[in-house]
């Protein structure tokens, strides 16, 4: 019959139904740039629902040996190489695509936004939402696309957690006046070893350097309150997770935006904040304060070691100025009463005594710290790491008041497969899927605060063993 009706077409009219056939077909495509770290769950999820819905995932990376590890040779997955500022090439993929979820650098978001924005495809992403991105708004209602972002664990999973209970204490008619909510990306207790941090990476490792950079705004008792980066690691409050003992927390960013996007304009307390081990961050706050975690400047490393770097920020006492000039007694001297031996030890066991040389000719502060921290906090090949993200609500209902704690601690596999992947891979495929489905109304450029949302994801994420400890009491 096709071949019946094309051989009746005049030129003009096939060229018409081959442009119609065209975007039927990029409705079945759905775009990945970022074949990293983070991409398994995402990837491994939209393969799993493509058969189904005849769908094509496309995976796109620098690195085409990455691309294809993630696609796994699956029959509907297609790994391509690609330069993601050639526009050229970066457009061409877009133009394929119906869907496009982007796990690149948060730097490099604007650009594939611009494309889809132009072309009128769907985009999420895990990353905070950037000026320029949050600027679309009106022109991606106008081209019926959704732009969604903090669509991954902290943000994301803690936002779709949030505004369930947001939505469920208010429909009971309790006035929420506190919210504290706490994220965690750690290694499994059991698979410290001797590592005397009790930390290794599970996520971008210069982002853990680079953390608190951008100071942190919070309400508290009803006063907006800031802690510059020179107190964030200074000034911590410790966090009890049920079953899993108490954490350093330190306040992240800017939660008081937090006030008017989950809609409770007259709440007394809002912190958002990161979840360390005990005695992290009061060591981390050392290397703060020396400046070895600036990006702002480079130094020449050729033939240095890493007790040359310490040597460089680290002054001289009085006392060493009249003494001995050896290295460990200024470190201990520099540093206050509080934890003082616990501190020197974490510096210690990281290697910054032993003669290590720096494996770079030249970088910044934050750049050499790295270097060195790569090697000491890398997990084993056969550790897993842990993910926990606690919110603790207060509130007044019936002229009572009560704590809603909500609690995830999920362990990962393995080192592909981490609980931090998953965590912030799943939230973004499971919207990607949605918005293939038509199940999303929603359009323009919001993160994921919308019961629309969260009531479609966090049963999904349930079925896939996200899953909360919820617990209310009644308090004084």
């Amino acid at each position: 019959t096709f071949f019946l009706i094309s051989s009746q077409l005049s030129v003009k009219k096939w060229i018409w139904f081959l442009n119609f056939l065209v975007p039927l077909r990029h409705m079945k495509n759905i775009l990945i740039f970022g074949a990293g770290r983070s991409s398994a769950a995402l990837i491994d999820y939209l393969l799993e629902h493509s058969e189904l819905h005849d769908w094509t995932i496309t995976v796109a990376d620098v690195s085409l040996a990455a691309a294809e590890e993630k696609v796994g040779g699956h029959a509907r997955g297609r790994a391509v190489a690609v330069d993601i500022l050639n526009a050229e090439a970066r457009g061409a993929l877009i133009r394929e695509a119906a869907c496009v979820a982007s796990l690149m650098p948060p730097t490099l978001h604007d650009i594939v936004a611009a494309d889809c924005l132009q072309q009128g495809k769907h985009l999420v992403t895990a990353s905070y939402l950037s000026p320029t991105l949050r600027g679309m708004a009106q022109e991606a209602t106008a081209k019926n696309v959704l732009f969604m972002g903090e669509l991954g664990l902290d943000p994301g999973i803690d936002h779709l957690s949030a505004m369930k209970i947001i939505d469920e204490i208010e429909a009971q008619g309790g006035i929420i006046t506190s919210l504290k909510s706490y994220c965690g990306g750690l290694v499994a207790p059991e698979c410290e070893g001797d590592n005397a941090w009790g930390y290794k990476f599970t996520w971008n490792p210069m982002n853990v350097v680079t953390a608190g950079k951008t100071a942190a705004q919070y309400l508290e008792n009803g006063k907006l309150k800031c802690k510059p980066y020179t107190r964030i690691f200074n000034e911590i409050e410790p966090v009890e997770v049920p079953n899993m003992g108490v954490w350093d927390g330190y306040v992240n960013r800017d939660s008081v935006q937090y006030r008017e996007l989950y809609g409770l304009p007259n709440i007394k307390t809002l912190i958002r904040g990161t979840l360390r081990k005990r005695g992290f961050c009061r060591t981390w706050d050392v290397f703060v304060r020396l400046g070895m975690t600036d990006e702002n400047y480079t130094l020449d490393c050729k033939g240095k070691t890493y007790n040359d770097f310490l040597e460089y920020y680290l002054p001289y006492g009085d006392q060493e100025k009249k003494a001995n000039n050896d290295l460990r007694t200024r470190l201990h001297t520099y540093l206050d009463r509080r934890e003082k031996s616990e501190r020197l030890k974490k510096i210690e066991w990281l290697g910054f005594f032993d003669n290590l040389p720096i494996p770079l000719e030249k970088g910044t502060p934050a750049e050499i710290l790295l270097g060195l921290l790569l090697k000491k906090w890398k997990l084993a090949d056969n550790d897993h790491d842990m993910v926990i993200l606690q919110h603790d609500f207060e509130y007044e209902l019936a002229e009572k008041r009560y704590q809603h704690r909500s609690t995830l601690v999920v362990k990962g596999e393995n080192t592909e497969h981490t609980a931090m992947a998953k965590h912030v891979g799943l939230p973004m495929a499971i919207v990607v899927r949605l918005l293939m489905e038509n199940k999303i109304a929603l359009r323009g450029v919001h993160i994921p605060t919308q019961k629309e949302i969260y009531a479609q994801v966090l049963p999904e994420l349930a079925r896939l063993g996200v899953v909360f400890e919820e617990n209310i009491i009644e308090i004084a």
